[in-house]
């Protein structure tokens, strides 16, 4: 008899009819089986007639009756040895087995789904390419003490500013401690914070902040010089150890207070660049103000000192660098003399830095290797999922872009993520749509492949946007800033539309003593404007070390958070844009129309089908057809932003679109018909990361 049949037997009887011992549950006695018996007339047809196939007991007495006993089915507290025999039936391990091999199945389509999804998923954007980097100034951000300067604590109070914003990124102009010849730029202790702007307790207390709001923080990085109040510097002018040559010391002859000099190398300042040392009785090198001695970095240990104060502010958890004055790190060990630019000049007589070719004195062979060796510092601290540390590095290398594009590295050895481009700077000197077409195709045709660019229209070191290009076109410039493919960088108060201050050396406030008029950049480094109080809400002192603009009663940022048509607001959906919108966000950029006014282009991703074409204004009043010009375009386009507010919502003619002088527009429209597709517009398109979205799973994949 089967297992299976004394179940079926057993189910089918009463419980009243099932005799034998109660289940005590676990505390039954393992070793006794669970049994039921019944008693019934005993004859040899009956009892085989009967015998039911759960009977394991059978037993007949003098009277013939026949007693059946039956074993239980499976029940609660059951011994191992009762549950092993009934889970090996063929009804128990069966199903048991079906949902096996069904969950194996389903483990290894699961399995190789993800498979697939990743190796045919492009690369996310990193954090410092999916926000907008924005330039803190930290003596002109926000003052908390009220002695005038801002400071650490001022920061910290206003992070909320930039989720407002939807900016990730804060980029801090230099903090460290600073004898302040060049505002920050002469480091006394590069791990150290001056005490204008606060202690070590502030600073960490602002990058915990930071994080907190799921920020990052860039820093300064100033390599090429030291203050020649630090330490080393100290040490070096004594001959002290192996801290001899830790500057480029060269004899000179030194007589009666004049100093021959070892070559014609002028500083960026003006005049010599070298500088007679009493003390060691020799001349040191110093590219930038006499106080700001160059570091050699031919010697190793000046090279290890530096990757050591990278480790310090990265094992405090600061999540990148800004690289200062990158190409002067090396000089020619020649010293020769460099070429005049007007070779009928008097060379005594040349004393200004734009009058020679500076062929010894940057960009040399080993400095990029130097800046390779930083970037595997970076990489030691960047292991850990989504703390990735980023580096840029500065160079104004002019019209050698050859020289900017080295600093990507290779496809073999990266170094930096991105060098600053500096080009859209200069655009007041063609101030037009033909113009900025030249600027923009420049870098994005000397960019090597798959690289991410980046875009600067201002900075501590250059003036405002109002004053380069006028006020009217701060809204539109913010917008091509932020439409363009890459990385924006926007400098403190352009947002709002700062501009630059008149200042002279008299009304600036300086309490702790420490400001040279030599360094004076200061028109556009002037408070910010957070309201209409005294001193724009920057301050509670009588006197900002910097006069506020006078504009700040109806430029500042609580004034325009309120109005819809103001620079801010607009500068706030822009960014918004930027990051909700795929094709702006990481898409293709192709040049579709560029005149004396107008430049056009359009942001499309492959696979979807909604399109920006981005129509800015940099001449005058002008109607320009596109549709003519490029026959699958849509008939029609919406409005989605403009810097005319009354035109948001509104439906726009593609064979007519009208702009006036500063006006911007950006567009959107449906299409199967990129432009990026169409073998005319070969030339004229760009992508960095290629990604194509999937509709039916609303996905990107990259091999498309």
């Amino acid at each position: 008899m089967s297992f299976d049949t004394n179940q079926a037997n057993l189910e089918n009887m009463d419980l009243e009819e099932i005799k034998g011992k109660t289940n005590q549950a676990f505390e039954e006695d393992e070793s006794q089986e669970r049994r039921s018996c019944k008693i019934s007339e005993s004859s040899e047809n009956t009892k085989a007639k009967e015998e039911p196939d759960n009977a394991v007991n059978i037993q007949s007495d003098k009277n013939d009756q026949v007693s059946i006993c039956y074993e239980a089915g499976p029940y609660a507290g059951m011994p191992k040895e009762v549950l092993i025999r009934y889970s090996n039936q063929l009804r128990y391990r069966l199903p048991r087995e079906i949902i096996f091999w069904l969950f194996l199945a389903a483990t290894i389509v699961l399995i190789a789904c993800t498979i697939t999804v990743i190796a045919l998923s492009p690369k996310c954007l990193d954090w410092w390419q999916a926000s907008p980097i924005y330039q803190i100034y930290p003596r002109s951000f926000k003052d908390s003490d009220g002695n005038g300067i801002g400071d650490l604590n001022g920061i910290t109070e206003n992070l909320d500013y930039f989720v407002y914003l939807n900016i990730k990124a804060i980029w801090l102009s230099p903090v460290y401690k600073s004898p302040m010849k060049d505002f920050g730029y002469d480091v006394e202790d590069f791990e150290e914070i001056d005490p204008i702007f606060g202690t070590m307790e502030e600073f960490d207390n602002l990058l915990e902040a930071v994080h907190d709001r799921g920020l990052k923080l860039i820093m300064d990085f100033i390599p090429n010089h030291t203050s020649d109040k630090h330490r080393w510097f100290q040490l070096s002018r004594n001959r002290t150890g192996k801290y001899t040559d830790y500057y480029i010391w060269v004899d000179c002859k030194h007589e009666l207070n004049k100093t021959t000099n070892p070559n014609n190398w002028v500083s960026l300042f003006g005049y010599s660049a070298w500088q007679f040392d009493e003390v060691r009785g020799q001349c040191y090198l110093h590219q930038f103000l006499k106080e700001q001695p160059d570091l050699n970095y031919r010697n190793v240990d000046v090279q290890e000192e530096m990757k050591n104060v990278l480790r310090f502010w990265l094992k405090k958890g600061v999540d990148g660098f800004r690289v200062d004055a990158v190409k002067y790190l090396l000089e020619a060990e020649s010293l020769r003399n460099e070429p005049q630019v007007n070779l009928t000049q008097n060379p005594n007589n040349i004393t200004s830095y734009d009058e020679l070719y500076h062929d010894y004195t940057t960009t040399q062979v080993g400095m990029h290797d130097i800046v390779r060796d930083w970037q595997h510092v970076l990489q030691e601290f960047s292991k850990e999922p989504g703390r990735y540390r980023f580096l840029m590095t500065e160079s104004y290398d002019n019209e050698e872009i050859y020289k900017t594009m080295m600093y990507y590295g290779t496809s073999i050895q990266q170094e930096a993520d991105f060098p600053f481009n500096f080009y859209l700077i200069d655009l007041y000197k063609e101030m037009s749509g033909n113009g900025v077409f030249k600027i923009v195709d420049y870098w994005m045709r000397n960019m090597p492949a798959g690289k991410w660019p980046n875009w600067v229209v201002g900075n501590h070191d250059n003036s405002r946007i109002a004053f380069r290009v006028g006020a009217k076109y701060i809204k539109l410039i913010n917008m091509l800033l932020l439409t363009l493919p890459g990385t924006p960088t926007t400098y403190y108060g352009e947002e709002l539309g700062m501009e630059n201050i008149n200042v002279s050396k008299d009304e600036i406030q300086d309490p702790f003593g420490k400001f040279d008029p030599t360094a004076n950049r200061d028109p556009q480094r002037s408070p910010m404007q957070w309201d209409s109080s005294d001193n724009a809400g920057f301050s509670t002192a009588n006197k900002t070390w910097l006069p506020v603009h006078p504009n700040y009663v109806t430029v500042n940022v609580e004034v325009e958070k309120e109005q819809q048509n103001s620079t801010l607001t607009l500068y706030r959906e822009l960014s918004f844009l930027r990051r909700n919108a795929l094709p702006i966000h990481r898409g293709w950029m192709c040049y579709i129309w560029n005149d004396a006014d107008i430049f056009a282009y359009v942001r499309e991703l492959d696979g979807l089908s909604s399109v920006f074409l981005i129509v800015l204004n940099f001449g005058n009043s002008s109607e320009v057809n596109l549709a003519s010009k490029i026959s699958y375009l849509p008939k029609e386009a919406n409005v989605r932003l403009s810097t005319d507010i009354n035109k948001i919502g509104n439906k726009v003619q593609t064979a007519s679109i009208i702009t006036s002088a500063g006006e911007g527009l950006v567009l959107e429209y449906k299409t199967n018909n990129p432009v990026h597709t169409k073998a005319e517009f070969k030339d004229r398109c760009y992508i960095s990361q290629k990604a194509c979205y999937l509709n039916s799973f609303d996905i990107l994949y990259k091999n498309c």
